[in-house]
């Protein structure tokens, strides 16, 4: 177990996190953006996010996190698939169960920390998916 954790803890772990701060605030701004600005919804304003958000973070990932040399078609098929999956997945978990915690507040409430939730879960689920299975050959190059 300790050679596991500090497996998964290591450069590639903090170098994931530096990277994941300044995307996660870079998508929540844009996601707050079209939220309580342009007033689009929950879906559309997190999805708005996470395609913008993406695409910044599969460039700091690929090139800084995990200097990834692997095919960039095939990482970008992998990448798209790993959004796509940890996206809706913790969106689904986040919506509900802030709707059930938070039932008596407003609408406006409800949503705003949906997103904040979502993020929290996307972002733990995103570091596994991209570790293991979008820039996995880094990994293998790696031994």
């Amino acid at each position: 177990m300790k050679q596991f954790l500090s497996k998964f803890f290591d450069k590639t772990f903090w170098k994931f996190i530096l990277v994941g701060i300044a995307n996660t605030v870079f998508g929540y701004g844009i996601s707050l953006l079209f939220l309580n600005v342009f007033h689009l919804g929950l879906w559309i304003s997190s999805a708005a996010d996470y395609v913008f958000g993406s695409i910044l973070s599969y460039f700091l990932n690929k090139f800084f996190t995990f200097e990834s040399k692997g095919n960039t078609k095939k990482t970008i098929i992998r990448f798209t698939i790993n959004i796509v999956v940890c996206y809706v997945i913790s969106l689904g978990i986040a919506q509900p169960l802030v709707e059930y915690i938070l039932k008596s507040q407003t609408e406006f409430i409800r949503d705003n920390c949906a997103l904040l939730v979502s993020k929290g879960l996307f972002i733990a689920l995103n570091y596994v998916g991209q570790r293991f299975f979008v820039f996995k050959e880094t990994e293998n190059k790696d031994k």
